[in-house]
């Protein structure tokens, strides 16, 4: 069953008008259209609010008052497009899981605001929920494509700014190389019906501006990763970005950092985004939340 709901996904996906390394302006529509054609449910409650003078749309989902936690999300959409409000979805479903109140960050795009921006903007995020008093044990992270990238970044810059780390971390098909190294961008490009290596690659030359790509804040695979919480990355078996996943989780665990890697077969690029529909990302993201709910700390 789930097989087949995942292989309807996928040719969903490969029908899709979206060109990520097309038009940006003609892009950022084309996406905000196609996740906003799902209506939420009903029990999905946002509004508009700021972290440190980014804006940022708090969701939370479910018939229960949210505990304590509150899940930091990045969205997607290769550092150009993509916004906190297209992205309620995902995170609603991640918020109801984790029963969290979620605060989806609207950072900088590219080619606007490049790197490193966006980065600038996820800490600025975190330092204004220190500000207010939230703890830090009580923050867990969540990042898809290349908002895990921008995750990821996160820690790095809290570790180096010698601020508290938060409870974890999630990654969801992390853009980690901007270089475009990954096996399987070769061995996955005829199988993934999202993503290529050339639209990564404009996308990628938008973002960086100049920057070298092995710098770690905008590739956190070549970033010594000691000191980052404990983390957990999922992937689809379909996906150019897996080797991506798979080099994070190997270079964490050198770092003797606590990881934990799920990868999904004949699954594509964030499946989980399709969680209302396919039982496997409904799954995926079933994990997620359990993650979240064992290592946050909320008074700590």
């Amino acid at each position: 069953m789930t097989r087949s709901q995942l292989n309807a996904v996928s040719d969903l996906l490969q029908s899709s008008p979206l060109d990520l390394g097309g038009d940006v302006e003609k892009m950022r529509r084309v996406f905000d259209e196609m996740l906003g054609s799902a209506p939420l449910p009903d029990d999905v409650r946002t509004r508009t609010t700021e972290l440190g003078g980014v804006p940022a749309v708090e969701l939370c989902a479910g018939a229960a008052a949210p505990t304590a936690c509150t899940v930091l999300y990045f969205h997607g959409g290769a550092y150009a497009i993509g916004s906190a409000a297209a992205s309620v979805g995902l995170a609603s479903e991640i918020a109801r899981r984790a029963a969290a109140t979620a605060l989806s960050v609207d950072y900088r795009l590219a080619p606007e605001h490049p790197f490193p921006a966006a980065v600038d903007d996820a800490l600025a995020a975190y330092r204004a929920l220190l500000d207010r008093g939230t703890p830090a044990g009580s923050v867990a992270v969540v990042g898809e494509s290349a908002g895990g990238g921008l995750a990821l970044a996160l820690l790095l810059a809290i570790r180096d700014a010698g601020l508290p780390q938060p409870s974890s971390a999630t990654v969801l098909s992390p853009w980690t190389d901007l270089t475009q190294s990954g096996a399987t961008m070769a061995t996955r490009a005829k199988a993934d019906p999202a993503l290529t290596r050339r639209a990564l690659q404009v996308r990628a030359a938008d973002y960086l501006a100049g920057a070298d790509p092995r710098t770690p804040l905008a590739s956190p695979i070549h970033a010594d990763l000691r000191g980052l919480p404990p983390l957990l990355i999922q992937a689809g078996g379909r996906e150019i970005l897996l080797d991506d996943a798979l080099r994070l989780a190997t270079r964490a665990a050198r770092a003797d950092v606590a990881v934990t890697l799920q990868t999904f077969p004949g699954a594509p690029h964030v499946f989980q985004g399709f969680a209302p529909l396919v039982e496997e990302a409904a799954g995926a993201l079933d994990h997620v939340a359990a993650f979240i709910n064992s290592h946050v700390q909320p008074e700590g």
